[in-house]
């Protein structure tokens, strides 16, 4: 998956304030979509050190933090030897290189993570095949920023664009709205974030 290189030399300072901040309201914002999640299971896709999902912990009957960089895994497994924690498990792994064939849950939620993937529609094929039915995936990522010119992201997306590549995989009842905007947030840029909720539909 993209950038992994430059997360691994980060990992160890990744936690910041701002970035801390950033991660307690997308956790609150993926929070509002949630029905009755004791039991089940989640899936924090691109993780980072956790800062979204050790948010969501609680909520859930288990969790699998999943990354591409190993260092960013390791630095999870440190938090959950100290606190502790029991209903997690960790595994690095990259879905643009192979589909989680054994894997499957029924919440995913990913938090700025969409802007590093080189083959959007690919890997959300494969994050609706880990889908149980009825399940849902979560997104959380910056709004379309024409300002920001770069060659190692995605400059933001247009929800409802991705709304159509999401029906044309398969995904149903897809709602979306903006719900934070802060100063210098995006690569030195004012930005805004969306949130966009997704469903696996029975058939």
């Amino acid at each position: 998956m993209g950038n992994t290189d430059m997360f691994e030399m980060i990992a160890n300072m990744y936690d910041t304030p701002e970035r801390i901040q950033i991660a307690k309201v997308s956790s609150d914002a993926i929070r509002n979509f949630w029905v009755e999640t004791k039991s089940k299971n989640a899936i924090d896709f691109g993780c980072g050190t956790g800062l979204v999902g050790m948010n969501l912990l609680n909520e859930f009957k288990s969790m699998l933090f999943l990354d591409t960089s190993q260092n960013m895994i390791n630095q999870i497994k440190q938090k959950i030897t100290n606190y502790n924690i029991q209903n997690v498990d960790t595994l690095c792994f990259d879905i643009e290189k192979d589909s989680l064939s054994d894997i499957h849950a029924d919440y995913i939620f990913m938090a700025q993570v969409l802007l590093h993937i080189h083959d959007v529609k690919l890997v959300l094929s494969r994050l609706f095949d880990a889908l149980n039915e009825g399940g849902h995936l979560l997104i959380v990522d910056f709004n379309k920023n024409e300002k920001i010119v770069s060659d190692i992201v995605h400059n933001g997306f247009y929800p409802e664009e991705l709304s159509n590549i999401m029906t044309e995989i398969g995904y149903r009842d897809i709602q979306f709205k903006t719900f934070y905007t802060g100063s210098k947030i995006f690569m030195g840029h004012d930005a805004s974030m969306f949130i966009l909720d997704s469903t696996k539909v029975h058939r």
